[in-house]
């Protein structure tokens, strides 16, 4: 007979340990929760984290409460299995980020004072410079930026490194001019039939644009989901209007539909 769930009357972190336990127990527990491992656990993680995002955009809190609760059960679930190889436990992940937090803010949890915002920001990143040394794992100043980061948002980390000792476009102009000769270079190779090196091109011309995000001010990754959001809401408009003329996409032509997205563009204008 199934053991009951642990009880409601349990602290709900304390209840959620618990049932992450479970899932994961030999005797009883979920035969999927076990055969999982960090590596096809990491997926659902960037998962969750990319729900949490949308439910932002989307403005819906009650969405962000569950998708906020899913991102909490990953971290559970990847320090149960820690837990179960003796590596560390729950406890040590709230510890370690606790003292973090205080030792990443001095002006907050000790005497240290900035001028201003950007003071902050420059102490910041020396407190992780110093925290990065500590470990002595890094033989570079880039081998910690995370493999696993969506790519647009690698490359202003990576180039953020690189800046902080002076391996950095000066001005906005001049990463404005190195744009234009990587996507010169692209058109070059896309001309002489080469598409491996114009692949490689593509790239040049993504990692120069996340530059100019940096730059800016603008983060790379929020910049494209307006977009793609711009892109899907245009779409659509598109979509109805040949549905009023009982016709489908497929029905239809570059023409039209390029004078239907112009149309849905004065809309938005208008609106």
């Amino acid at each position: 007979m199934p053991r009951p769930a642990p009880s409601a009357d349990l602290r709900p972190i304390d209840r959620l340990l618990e049932i992450m336990a479970r899932l994961r127990s030999p005797e009883d527990g979920c035969p999927w929760d076990l055969e999982q491992t960090f590596a096809t656990i990491a997926p659902y993680t960037i998962e969750e984290a990319y729900e949490v995002a949308d439910a932002i955009e989307r403005g819906d809190p009650g969405d962000l409460k569950d998708e906020l609760g899913d991102l909490l059960f990953q971290v559970v679930f990847h320090a149960r299995m820690a837990e179960e190889q003796g590596d560390f436990a729950f406890d040590d992940v709230v510890r370690a980020i606790n003292d973090k937090m205080v030792r990443r803010h001095p002006h907050v949890f000790a005497d240290e004072t900035y001028a201003d915002l950007d003071a902050q920001k420059v102490g910041w990143e020396q407190l992780k410079a110093a925290e990065r040394a500590g470990k002595g794992k890094a033989a570079s100043l880039l081998d910690d930026v995370p493999v696993g980061l969506p790519g647009l948002t690698r490359a202003v980390k990576l180039s953020k490194r690189a800046a902080g000792v002076g391996f950095v476009w000066p001005t906005v102009q001049d990463v404005v001019k190195k744009l234009h000769e990587e996507v010169g270079e692209m058109l070059a190779e896309i001309e002489a039939g080469d598409l491996e090196k114009a692949r490689n091109e593509i790239g040049d011309v993504l990692f120069v644009v996340a530059n100019l995000a940096r730059t800016l001010d603008v983060d790379p990754e929020d910049a494209v989901r307006y977009t793609n959001a711009k892109f899907v809401r245009r779409f659509k408009y598109i979509e109805a209007k040949l549905a009023e003329r009982g016709k489908t996409p497929d029905q239809s032509d570059l023409a039209e539909m390029d004078a239907l997205w112009d149309e849905a563009k004065a809309v938005e204008r208008a609106d």
